[in-house]
């Protein structure tokens, strides 16, 4: 199975950058959901920050996939913030009004400062 992310911790926060461009098939979305889970599990109370950094589509799959992980997040009393989200995938952030449910920066260091 290929990684599908980078993962390092940085002042008790996990940051995730994604490796791939584009999220846009199913198996990828398992993947990443997969690796995803086996970080957020394995850290109660952990805060997790996911750098769109480099993705240039995104699936609506993918954006479901970011709603359970926000809320198994939550769950372990942990905050999920998302960062560094082009222009083009944002405005499917707005559309479908995720732009309000999710903590979103404009970079991985500013998302990091607001934990």
């Amino acid at each position: 199975m290929a990684e599908r992310l980078k993962v390092k911790k940085n002042d008790g926060v996990w940051i995730v950058q994604f490796a791939d461009r584009k999220i846009l098939d199913e198996l990828c979305i398992m993947e990443i959901q997969e690796e995803l889970s086996r970080v957020v599990e394995s850290n109660t109370g952990g805060d997790l920050l996911l750098s769109f950094k480099g993705v240039e589509h995104l699936s609506s799959a993918a954006l479901g996939m970011l709603i359970t992980l926000k809320k198994k997040v939550e769950e372990n009393n942990g905050k999920l913030k998302l960062s560094d989200i082009n222009p083009q995938i944002f405005e499917v952030f707005k559309i479908t009004r995720l732009n309000k449910v999710f903590d979103i920066h404009s970079s991985a260091a500013e998302a990091q400062a607001s934990f």
